[in-house]
C-alpha cells in the first residue's frame, strides 16, 4: 500500500499483510493525492506544486515528474493499462497521460474547479465534480482517450463532492453541502437519493458493495449497489478518501495521519500511524 505523507513531502509504503512500513518515498511537496495504475505503479498529484510524480511500486522510488499542471487533483486510470485522467483545477482542464512513457498527450478544457473523477468499466465515460461543492458534475467521452469530449453537464439535487462508477455502471453522487446521496444511471439520469453522513463523503466499489466515508463523522458506511444500508463502522476523524483493493478497503485520515484497512463486509482489520497527516491511499503490486 501507498499512503500520502502529506505535511511531510513523502509517500510511505506499507505491507498489506502486516501493516509494517516497507520504506519512506522523498517527493515533492504536498503529495495529495495518490492513484495506483498498471497494477504496480502509481500517480501522485502535488496541487501545491503544479506537478504529478509517477511513482515506480516495484522499485519504490519516484520514476518521473510531470511538471506543467497549475493545480492538479485527482487520477482516475483506464483499464486499458495504458492511459490517465488527471484534473488540472487550476486551469479546469482534464489531462490525459500516457503512463508507460510517462508523459501528457492531451488536454481537454472541462469546466472550473474540476475536482473529483470517476471512469466507467468500458473505459469509454468519464464524471467529473467540477469543484468539491460543484453545482454541476461534467459527463466526458473518452472513447478516443487522447480526445476527451465534453457530453452533458448535469446538476445534483445537491452540491456534489465525490463521484464513482459502480459496478454495475450505476453512478454515485456524493455530497459536499448536505448529508445526502444520489445514484444515476449512465445517461445521467437521476434514479434516486437517499441519506448519508457529514459532507464531504466519498466512494468506492467492491465486488457488489459501496463503501462511503465521512471524516467529519468518522464513519465508513456499507451499502448495496441501490443505496440499501448495510453496515457502519467507525474509523478516525478525518478518514475522507477511501480506495478498494485486494479484497481491502483503504482510508487514511487527514487529520490523525491513520491508516485504516477494512475487510469487504467494512470491518476495520487493522490501523497504523503512518505520518502527521494523510490525505490518499492505493494499493500496488511490489516486488
Amino acid at each position: 500500500m501507498l499512503v500520502t505523507a502529506d505535511l511531510d513531502a513523502r509517500i510511505t509504503a506499507v505491507e498489506l499483510s502486516s501493516g509494517r512500513v516497507l520504506r519512506q518515498i522523498p517527493t515533492l511537496l504536498d503529495p495529495r493525492s495518490i492513484e495506483s495504475v498498471l497494477q504496480t505503479d502509481a500517480v501522485v498529484a502535488h496541487s501545491a506544486e503544479g506537478a504529478v510524480s509517477l511513482i515506480d511500486g516495484r522499485t519504490l522510488r519516484v520514476r518521473r515528474v510531470l511538471r506543467g499542471f497549475s493545480e492538479p487533483r485527482y487520477t482516475a486510470a483506464a483499464r486499458n493499462g495504458r492511459h490517465a485522467y488527471v484534473s488540472d483545477s487550476g486551469t479546469g482542464e482534464i489531462a490525459v497521460l500516457d503512463v508507460v512513457r510517462g508523459r501528457v498527450v492531451a488536454r481537454a478544457e472541462i469546466g472550473a474547479g474540476v475536482r473529483h473523477l470517476s471512469l466507467g468499466r468500458s473505459d469509454r465515460r468519464l464524471w467529473v465534480s467540477l469543484g468539491t461543492k460543484a453545482e454541476r458534475v461534467a459527463i466526458v467521452d473518452v472513447s478516443e482517450p487522447v480526445r476527451p469530449r465534453l457530453l452533458a453537464l448535469i446538476r445534483p439535487p445537491f452540491l456534489a463532492h465525490d463521484v464513482g462508477f459502480a459496478p454495475d455502471g450505476r453512478i454515485w453522487v456524493t455530497s459536499g453541502d448536505r448529508r445526502s446521496l444520489a445514484l444515476y444511471d449512465g445517461r445521467g439520469s437521476l434514479l434516486r437519493t437517499f441519506a448519508g453522513d457529514a459532507p464531504p463523503q466519498h466512494v468506492t466499489f467492491l465486488g457488489g458493495r459501496a463503501y462511503v466515508t465521512s471524516g467529519d463523522d468518522g464513519m465508513l458506511r456499507v451499502h448495496t449497489l441501490d443505496g440499501k444500508l448495510l453496515r457502519s463502522e467507525r474509523v478516525p476523524l478525518g478518514s475522507y478518501n477511501v480506495q478498494q483493493g485486494w479484497g481491502r478497503v483503504l482510508t487514511p485520515s487527514l487529520s490523525q495521519g491513520t491508516l485504516c484497512v477494512a475487510d469487504a463486509r467494512g470491518r476495520v482489520v487493522s490501523r497504523t500511524r503512518v505520518a502527521r497527516s494523510s490525505h490518499d491511499a492505493c494499493f500496488v503490486m511490489s516486488a
